[in-house]
C-alpha cells in the first residue's frame, strides 16, 4: 500500500514521503496512529494545503521535545529491585519501570518513548534511550540496586561483585585471624 508521511517515521521516511508499505502496517499503526494517510490523488492534495500547517506543528513539538531533552538527559534514576547474591534480578527492569520512575521524578516520559535495548536482568548502571520526538532522542541512566545504599555505592562506581569480593576477603580475614587466636591460645595452653 502506498501512502503519504504526515510526519517523521523511524527507518520509514520524512515527512511529505510518499512510501510503500505492507498494508497490515498501514492499516494498523500508520492510519489509526495518524502518521500516514492512503496515496489517493485527493489525500496528496489535501496533504499539500496543510503541509506548511503539519510542518510548523512539527517544529514547534521538536522544540518542545528538545527542552524537555536538555533537563532529562544524563539524568539518573534509581530502581530497587529484588536479586540475587551474583547480582541476578528476579525478573526484569521493563519499559513500564523507567517511566514510572522518570514520572516519579518529576519528568513526564510514556512507557512507549523508552527503548531498552537489550533486557535489563542483572544489578548496575545501564544506559536507556528515551525518544521524545521522532527527532529527538536522549539517553538516561537507570541505577538498578536492591537497596538506597547499594545504589549510591553502584553511583560511586563500586559494582555488585566488586562489593562481594571485598565482603568475602573480609570474612576470611577475620577467619583467618579467629584460628591465629585459636593457635596461639593453644600454644600457651601447652606450655602450662
Amino acid at each position: 500500500m502506498q501512502v503519504i508521511l504526515l510526519e517523521r517515521v523511524a527507518k520509514l521516511g520524512q515527512m511529505g514521503e510518499v512510501v510503500k508499505v505492507k498494508d497490515g502496517y498501514a492499516r494498523n499503526f500508520l492510519l489509526p496512529q495518524g502518521k500516514a494517510l492512503r496515496a489517493s490523488d485527493a489525500n496528496i492534495k489535501s496533504f499539500e494545503t496543510r503541509k506548511a500547517q503539519l510542518e510548523a506543528r512539527n517544529l514547534e513539538t521538536r522544540k518542545e521535545a528538545e527542552a524537555a531533552g536538555e533537563k532529562l538527559a544524563g539524568q539518573k534514576f534509581i530502581v530497587i529491585r529484588s536479586a540475587s547474591d551474583a547480582g541476578a534480578l528476579y525478573g526484569s527492569v521493563t519499559a513500564r519501570d523507567v517511566a514510572e520512575a522518570a514520572t516519579a521524578a518529576g519528568f513526564s516520559v510514556d512507557r512507549k518513548q523508552v527503548v531498552i535495548d537489550s533486557p535489563i536482568k542483572e544489578l548496575g548502571l545501564h544506559d536507556v534511550s528515551v525518544v521524545l520526538h521522532p527527532e529527538v532522542a536522549i539517553t538516561i541512566t537507570m541505577n538498578v540496586a536492591r537497596s538506597a545504599e547499594e545504589a549510591e555505592l553502584q553511583a560511586a562506581g563500586k559494582s555488585i561483585q566488586q562489593l562481594a569480593a571485598e565482603a568475602e576477603a573480609a570474612a576470611d580475614f577475620e577467619i583467618a585471624e579467629l584460628f591465629d587466636d585459636i593457635g596461639a591460645a593453644n600454644e600457651d595452653g601447652e606450655d602450662l
